[in-house]
């Protein structure tokens, strides 16, 4: 005799014994019951050892209404489920609108991510604040860029005698002397 086949019977047998099996499982084991005399035996055995147990417990009468409440149940249980009402689903609970907001947001980080990316660097612009020597607030900004291009920008109107002219002057250091910008009319900004 097989000892492991053995235990399996006899724990097989002990849990139909219980109602620990679930109904697909007992409707099993009833069906070898016929077929197989070693799990019959096993099942008796079982029965006359928990037997005993039963005289322990008290017999107590039902309630009236128990078998109308167990009626009911049966046929709640029996009774087609009612469909189930469609809930709305705010907006903010909807993951489609979550997963079309995150590609969007995805969208426009590549697109300015690569529009960051091909954008030519900005040229370097060279600032320059011009004060008069009689005066303490500024008069003119110069902006100067790669381009070769030279902006004069007046912040203030300045007053000019009648008999003399704005003239910007520049020079570098390895020149010989100053080189004129032009004449300037107050109050006007000068592209060069």
């Amino acid at each position: 005799m097989n000892r492991p086949l053995d235990d399996n019977i006899h724990e097989l047998a002990g849990e139909y014994v219980l109602g620990t099996l679930s109904a697909q499982e007992r409707l099993d084991v009833q069906r070898r019951l016929s077929r197989e005399p070693d799990l019959q035996a096993a099942i008796d055995a079982w029965e006359q050892r928990l037997l005993p147990l039963t005289e322990l417990a008290e017999p107590v009468t039902p309630s009236p209404g128990l078998w109308e409440r167990i009626e009911r149940n049966l046929l709640e249980m029996t009774a087609p489920a009612k469909p189930a009402q469609r809930q709305r689903v705010r907006w903010w609970d909807n993951l489609s609108v979550w997963r079309g907001l995150a590609g969007a947001g995805l969208a426009a980080s590549l697109v300015l991510g690569m529009t960051l990316l091909t954008r030519a660097p900005a040229q370097p612009a060279y600032l320059v604040v011009l004060v008069g020597p009689q005066d303490k607030s500024p008069g003119w900004v110069v902006q100067a860029s790669n381009s070769q291009e030279l902006q004069l920008i007046p912040l203030s109107v300045v007053e000019v005698p009648a008999d003399k002219a704005l003239e910007f002057w520049t020079k570098g250091d390895d020149w010989q002397g100053p080189v004129s910008l032009g004449l300037v009319k107050p109050g006007q900004s000068l592209n060069i």
